[in-house]
Parts: structure tokens; C-alpha cells; sequence
């Protein structure tokens, strides 16, 4: 991000700009599916096996992220 943001106040050619704000993008949403395997593997199965309940909030909240992320 602070690379974008010294570009821009570089005044780098805006294609350049638009071209890493392309690269950025893909990364974070790789981050992010990355984060939710982690997520799903380790937070929900966990909750999953204690039986409490607590899994289905784990669902619902891994379920919201996943719409947030489709609607990004």
C-alpha cells in the first residue's frame, strides 16, 4: 500500500498505478483464501469437535466472510 501511495505522489504514469493496483488486489484475495483454509481448518474443526455449539457460529461468521469476499 505504501508502494501505491508513493507512486501516486511520484506522480507515476497511471497506468503503472492501475497495473500494481491490479497486482495488490490478486494478493490480498490470495492472502484472504489463504486466511479462511487456515481459518476453516483450524478454528471451525476445532469448535466443531467441542461440540458446544460454538461451530455453527464459526460456520456463520466463515460463511459472512466468504460473501464479503465475493462481493469485493
Amino acid at each position: 500500500m505504501r508502494g501505491l501511495q508513493r507512486m501516486v505522489e511520484e506522480d507515476q504514469y497511471c497506468i503503472d498505478v492501475l497495473t500494481q493496483v491490479a497486482a495488490t488486489t490478486r494478493a490480498l484475495q490470495a492472502f484472504s483464501l489463504e486466511l479462511l483454509g487456515e481459518h476453516l481448518g483450524s478454528c471451525v474443526v476445532e469448535a466443531a469437535r467441542a461440540g458446544n455449539g460454538e461451530a455453527e457460529i464459526k460456520v456463520r461468521e466463515a460463511t459472512d466472510a466468504i460473501a464479503r469476499l465475493v462481493r469485493s
